[in-house]
């Protein structure tokens, strides 16, 4: 019987032998971009340019819905999809994030009473007749219209067709207490929500971090998360895809857990049901005793190349239908994410400074390193 440590020496060989020209058999969004500062007309240019199709943005309801009485306010998001738009390029949206008229915590999944239930479904609604096909953002836009709203053009519609329903729900930075019942009792209701407003839309679980370190309520493993969530009552006809947020030390630790969470699928008999990495990614300074996800400015592109060379090469095999890394630039103002400060793939501020990771995965998407 073949052992796991000879399959994943088995994956890496072939990984290995993933060459430049592969990217031109992948789907225009494979390469995608998941930003943590905001998203201008410059970086989706670059964005374009370096073989990226898609952007992953974060749609956050306690920002657009902040009372209960103010309607929504979509600044946050409009100006990431205008300038998506604006160069060809797809948004995948997550939906998260409870406002503090709901629950005293962000964390809080709404569904504990008819009031949270009723408005998150709103809100769920609101944004996909929005930025849906025939949605609201497109006929504002539309060149024929754009100059009486007082708003930019955008080339043609480009329409969000997959909407991801929060993020990390196994960790409780996102989602407190950790619960994969709790997660199918959102998902349910979500799920039908969106395919009323649009019944050609995909649902993508939330992305699962691969292996939080805390447990319980606090943290449980993708995988683990992933099986219990199946054993919710017919939860197969409420979701299209699953998510994986694979940040691992090394290559090695993110093919393992990618392969064990295609296996929950399998094991389910979801065979049909597609994969996407929704995050991933290493850090450019080099103190992995420290912070594991560090790997310094060349173990950075490394890991690039390893990571994409595994997934490239077992993509079909796997139905991985799209990666997003994490992140474009660095940010070293966000202070609570201990590598988010280095895990760009260029340097923080508005200059372009890129990094032999950026190098690196242009030759793997086939694109260019300046627009």
């Amino acid at each position: 019987m073949r052992t796991a440590k000879t399959t994943i020496l088995l994956l890496a060989l072939a990984a290995a032998l993933v060459v430049p020209s592969a990217a031109q058999a992948l789907p225009r969004t494979f390469f995608g971009i998941a930003p943590q500062t905001p998203l201008s007309d410059l970086d989706a240019s670059y964005m374009k340019a370096g073989g990226i199709g898609s952007v992953r943005w974060p749609v956050n309801w306690a920002t657009v819905q902040p009372t209960v009485r103010g309607g929504y306010n979509w600044s946050s998001v409009d100006p990431a999809v205008e300038a998506a738009a604006r160069r060809g390029l797809t948004v995948l949206p997550f939906l998260y994030g409870t406002p503090r008229w709901i629950a005293r915590k962000p964390t809080t999944l709404p569904i504990d009473s008819s009031r949270a239930r009723k408005a998150w479904l709103a809100f769920v609604t609101a944004a996909v007749k929005r930025y849906g096909p025939e949605g609201e953002f497109w006929n504002l836009h539309a060149p024929a219209v754009a100059g009486v709203n007082y708003v930019p053009a955008v080339p043609r519609p480009l329409p969000i067709r997959s909407w991801q329903i929060w993020n990390e729900a196994n960790f409780f930075y996102f989602a407190y207490p950790v619960s994969p019942s709790r997660y199918a009792r959102l998902l349910k209701p979500t799920y039908g929500a969106i395919k009323a407003a649009d019944p050609t839309a995909k649902v993508i679980l939330s992305g699962l971090f691969g292996a939080p370190d805390q447990g319980g309520k606090r943290g449980m493993d993708a995988s683990k998360f992933l099986a219990a969530l199946y054993r919710a009552p017919g939860i197969k006809n409420y979701f299209d895809a699953v998510a994986l947020h694979p940040y691992a030390f090394h290559v090695e630790d993110l093919e393992e857990l990618t392969e064990g969470v295609r296996e929950v699928i399998l094991e389910n008999h979801d065979p049909g049901t597609d994969l996407y990495i929704t995050e991933m990614g290493w850090g450019s300074q080099n103190d992995p005793n420290k912070v594991a996800f560090e790997q310094g400015i060349q173990g950075q592109a490394r890991e690039l190349r390893k990571a994409y060379g595994y997934l490239i090469a077992n993509r079909n095999r796997l139905r991985l239908k799209g990666t997003y890394w994490y992140s474009w630039k660095d940010n070293p103002e966000y202070v609570a994410c201990s590598f988010c400060d280095s895990v760009g793939l260029f340097r923080a501020g508005r200059k372009f400074h890129p990094k032999p990771a950026w190098r690196a995965f242009v030759a793997l998407s086939g694109g260019r390193a300046r627009p």
